[in-house]
């Protein structure tokens, strides 16, 4: 039986939100991999083992998909740094409570899809409905380190500057050639520090 038939008889069929959700899912790892521009609706039905009419069914145009994956990675980041800063009992003056934060942000890269998903949505904001997606997340996160860490707008600003800095790096798997490249190798290690090893698309390499 496929998954559209599991999805839609009556017998067995999905709660609207987990049908939606395992949508949402193939989808991230679609668009990770194509881009927005690069990733049809009918790429994503065939990650997820649907027909495509079925796609667009239940999301409408692919814009508006593109946009829920976008806004869906946003709020895993957010919820990520909540949980941290819940957790953090040092004060923002101190290195190591940024160092903390930091390291929070540099766990989800065992889920590179989604960081993927953010660098596709800021390089696709022309597109009107991404673009103020785009800016509302940046808007959210800074927001969300000032009101919760009471830190300065330059701290807020490094602190942002850095989780961009790991995008780039894995967007172009920067790791996996820092072999081949020292001043690539340095920069990478600075910038991913304990957690390169995550970083790789290859642990062996």
């Amino acid at each position: 039986m496929s998954v559209e038939e599991t999805l839609e008889k009556p017998a067995t069929r999905m709660a609207a939100a987990d049908r939606r959700e395992l949508i949402l899912q193939a989808a991230t790892r679609a668009f990770a991999k194509g881009g927005y521009a690069g990733t049809s609706t009918d790429a994503v039905a065939r990650e997820a083992g649907v027909s495509q009419p079925y796609v667009v069914r239940m999301f409408g145009t692919k814009v508006e998909l593109f946009r829920e994956v976008y806004v869906r990675s946003s709020d895993m980041v957010m919820a990520t740094f909540d949980a941290a800063l819940d957790e953090l009992d040092i004060e923002p003056e101190s290195q190591a409570f940024w160092d903390s934060l930091g390291a929070a942000y540099s766990e989800l890269i065992s889920d590179r899809d989604l960081l993927l998903v953010m660098m596709h949505g800021f390089s696709a904001a022309s597109t009107p409905e991404i673009g103020a997606a785009a800016r509302k997340c940046m808007s959210a996160t800074y927001k969300q380190l000032r009101d919760r860490t009471g830190c300065t707008p330059e701290q807020a600003r490094g602190f942002i500057s850095h989780g961009m800095l790991l995008n780039i790096l894995l967007a172009m798997n920067a790791p996996d050639y820092a072999a081949e490249d020292p001043a690539l190798a340095e920069l990478s290690v600075c910038a991913f520090g304990p957690t390169l090893d995550a970083a790789l698309t290859d642990p062996t390499t």
